[in-house]
């Protein structure tokens, strides 16, 4: 596997240094300790849920005697036995602990119970009675658009007269595109150990992305202070949305039961319950009117988003919302209509993933642009670049946010100049036109991604930090590391602020007692958000030791520079450790917590109009792909990425970010399927069934670049968030196999392929277009 490294020369500091992750030898080693590896205290209880297995049903009869009397049992709880709320909805209520005689999906909370044994739970969980009265159950978006079965109000965003410039445009298209959901597959399951604590007290290990969110909910569901319960994340194995919420469930039930039994309680979910119990990637139907010109630029559009939320809200609201505003991707849209259905389901609620709505959306717009560029015979590179922002009246999106770092044409044109695109294309013509039963295909998409939370009152961090008087450092912020580089990132920022090495700061585990109140990290805002409290708390105690230095070396404070583990005043120096102790013993303060808040914006929701993000980051990848054409199996051959980090603070952890976004992008599009079945049951709840990308799927000719150019906002050292962004690469690889079926029919036709772009769905739509082909063929023969 090819891969070119990024092309920022290293830097000199602990920012900007390709760092290697703060855990990886621990992760390497197994050394790591995630919930489930913590020591268990010797009176811990194992917990189980007993999961519906109706749809929709009405729940007539509950009996856990059985369960109760089974060996082991030291507690059963149901809904009817919590001490205060039922309802742990995030946002608006709908999401219950235990269902209360209504059943919504196959897979929904029943009881739980707590034994001496894991096996000892699961086994009498088993004893328990229960009878169903089956009710109408809405399992597909199809079936509750034609209900009117809304989890959530309908919303619609509109600029321009959309139907009017599609009437005076000279050509018009209409589609749809089936865009499939997602599993999270984190490599560690939903797991959580309550502890109860002197007092009426509880401390709680939790895999969550939001430790604030599981304190408060935690907190209503025992009827207690959030103050009585603190939450403690050291680290998760994987999340990608799927611990922002649904890890709320799993530590209420444990808190629950330590509750109730005054014992610790572990609750950790299997594989295949874990994937029933818990919401995916929310699947889409796209449905479009389009009008164009004769180069290929969009004059009107009318496009509805319709996703299956599942029979609760969880945060649907703001991942629609999300999908609408990022259904324009990298193209000026002047008059347009997208309208967005929130549709209410009886499977499990769909949550948070990688991307939150805005991979949707930016699938829908791609769909369009290349339909347009094949009605035309055009190359799709050239109508996404006739419709790209520009500068002036080109420069506004729908939602009325001004574009203002147009990095795009040129990123573009770099991509395609060292991914030899013009060339690439032109050879993969001569070996379709030899090549009677293997094609080949290339495609090369772009990507602008929103970064901050769309629900402005979560764009605010908090952190500690503690100098002590040997030079060491100790730094704790809001934000959750699951593998994703966020810690040593956030060290990075604050040694260099301090001017020591990195291994002088102690990353500590994120705790609600220590930093309160914190968003969850997601919306790829953790090192924006928290590298910034973490800088502003470290230069309080900066600003400190630098007068103290001062007085010691006789100049003013602002003189005093911090590198290299000395404090300097000209040719004079006090090495760090030496100033902190000095500080000490002049009574200074060496603790200070630090505060930010995300500048610039501001949205009114209802008229669906302003500056929801701070920045926008870009990237753009070329996929080239090969299919078998009698099977429908395919091999992505080369993928050339290359993507804005802006100045990146570890090129090292983004490097790995963009790789693996791009790599679960592609799964997402291509081998991930969920399936239901008619009784509205997951059938694909397991690693037999469900198909993540593997090794061998990685690219055989893989070249990733980060690009340099510094964050015109004043984001944390001018870098960009990483996190989602490069997902949405990932549509690369798609749209690359639909131009190698696209090559079946002479690129005369355009194939009909939804997502996931599956082994079958690519061979159905090789057999779809050699059955319209032929009439076609048959028609020009004639002429």
């Amino acid at each position: 596997m090819r891969r070119a490294r990024e092309s920022r020369p290293e830097a000199a500091g602990a920012v900007g240094a390709p760092l290697g992750h703060d855990s990886a030898r621990r992760h390497v080693t197994g050394e790591a300790r995630y919930v489930d590896d913590l020591p268990e205290p010797r009176d811990l209880l194992h917990a189980f849920l007993r999961l519906s297995e109706r749809a929709h049903a009405r729940v007539t009869r509950l009996d856990v005697t059985g369960v109760a009397a089974a060996p082991g049992v030291a507690a059963v709880l149901t809904a009817r036995d919590l001490p205060a709320e039922n309802d742990i909805g995030p946002v608006l209520p709908g999401d219950k602990v235990f269902a209360d005689g209504l059943v919504e999906y196959w897979g929904q909370s029943l009881f739980a119970v707590a034994a001496e044994t894991l096996d000892q739970a699961r086994a009498a969980a088993s004893r328990a009675g229960i009878a169903y009265e089956d009710l109408p159950a809405v399992l597909t978006v199809e079936e509750a658009l034609a209900r009117r079965s809304f989890v959530l109000p309908t919303q619609v965003l509109r600029r321009g007269a959309s139907a009017a410039a599609r009437a005076r445009a000279p050509h018009r298209l209409s589609g749809r595109l089936a865009i499939g959901g997602q599993e999270h597959f984190y490599l560690e399951g939903q797991v959580a150990m309550a502890l109860p604590r002197e007092g009426g007290t509880f401390l709680v290990h939790s895999s969550t992305q939001h430790p604030s969110e599981v304190q408060h909910l935690v907190a209503k569901v025992l009827g207690i202070p959030a103050s009585a319960v603190t939450v403690e994340v050291r680290r998760m194995g994987g999340a990608f949305g799927g611990k922002e919420t649904q890890a709320a469930p799993v530590a209420c039930v444990a808190a629950l039961l330590a509750w109730r039994t005054g014992r610790p309680v572990k609750l950790r979910l299997d594989r295949d319950d874990d994937m029933i119990f818990t919401g995916k990637r929310h699947d889409f139907l796209a449905e479009y009117e389009v009008g164009f010109d004769g180069e290929g630029r969009i004059r009107g559009l009318d496009l509805t988003l319709a996703s299956r939320c599942g029979f609760s809200p969880d945060l649907s609201g703001a991942i629609n919302d999300r999908a609408m505003l990022h259904a324009d991707n990298c193209y000026h849209l002047q008059d347009v209509t997208i309208t967005s259905h929130r549709c209410k389901t009886n499977t499990v609620s769909n949550t948070a993933f990688r991307g939150f709505g805005g991979p949707q959306g930016m699938m829908a717009i791609e769909q369009i642009v290349d339909e347009i560029a094949r009605a035309l015979a055009l190359d799709p590179l050239e109508v996404r670049r006739r419709n790209f922002y520009g500068r002036g009246e080109r420069d506004e999106t729908p939602y009325g946010m001004k574009v203002e770092d147009h990095l795009l044409p040129e990123l573009v044109a770099e991509l395609e100049r060292s991914s030899d695109y013009p060339a690439r294309r032109r050879a993969i013509a001569r070996f379709n036109a030899q090549s009677p039963w293997q094609k080949r295909g290339i495609a090369l998409t772009p990507v602008k991604f929103g970064i901050s939370f769309t629900a402005t009152e979560m764009n605010q961090a908090g952190a500690l930090v503690h100098v002590y008087t040997d030079g060491s450092v100790h730094l704790n912020h809001g934000g959750t590391e699951m593998g994703q580089g966020l810690f040593i990132k956030v060290a990075q920022v604050v040694a260099d602020e301090l001017g020591v090495g990195v291994d002088r700061v102690q990353i500590t585990a994120t705790t609600t007692d220590q930093v309160p109140n914190t968003s969850p990290t997601a919306a790829s805002s953790g090192s924006d958000l928290n590298g910034q409290a973490a800088r502003a708390a470290a230069r309080t105690i900066k600003k400190r030791l630098a007068a103290c230095a001062a007085a010691a070396l006789g100049g003013k404070p602002e003189e005093v520079v911090f590198a290299g583990g000395q404090a300097r005043l000209g040719r004079r120096a006090l090495g760090f450790a030496e100033l902190a102790a000095l500080a000490h013993r002049e009574r200074v303060s060496l603790s200070a917590t630090g505060y930010y808040r995300t500048p610039k914006l501001h949205y009114d929701r209802r008229r669906q109009r302003g500056r929801p993000f701070y920045y926008f980051a870009w990237g753009a990848a070329v996929a080239e792909v090969q299919i078998d054409t009698l099977t429908g199996e395919y091999r992505v051959l080369r993928a050339d990425l290359l993507h804005d980090c802006g100045s990146s603070i570890n090129p090292a952890v983004d490097l790995g970010q963009v790789e693996g976004g791009f790599v679960q992008g592609m799964g997402w599009l291509t081998t991930e399927e969920l399936w239901w079945d008619a009784a509205g049951r997951l059938g694909t709840h397991a690693p037999s069934t469900y198909k993540i990308p593997a090794c061998g799927d990685v690219p055989e000719d893989f070249r990733v670049t980060l690009l340099h150019a510094p964050n015109r906002e004043a984001s944390v050292h001018r870098s960009k968030a990483v996190g989602e962004p490069p997902l949405m690469l990932g549509i690369s690889v798609f749209h690359a196999l639909k131009d190698a079926v696209a090559a079946v029919g002479d690129h005369r036709l355009s194939p009909r392929l939804d997502a996931p772009a599956t082994p079958e769905r690519v061979l159905l739509a090789v057999e779809e277009l050699r059955a319209r082909r032929a009439p076609a063929e048959l028609e020009e023969a004639a002429e």
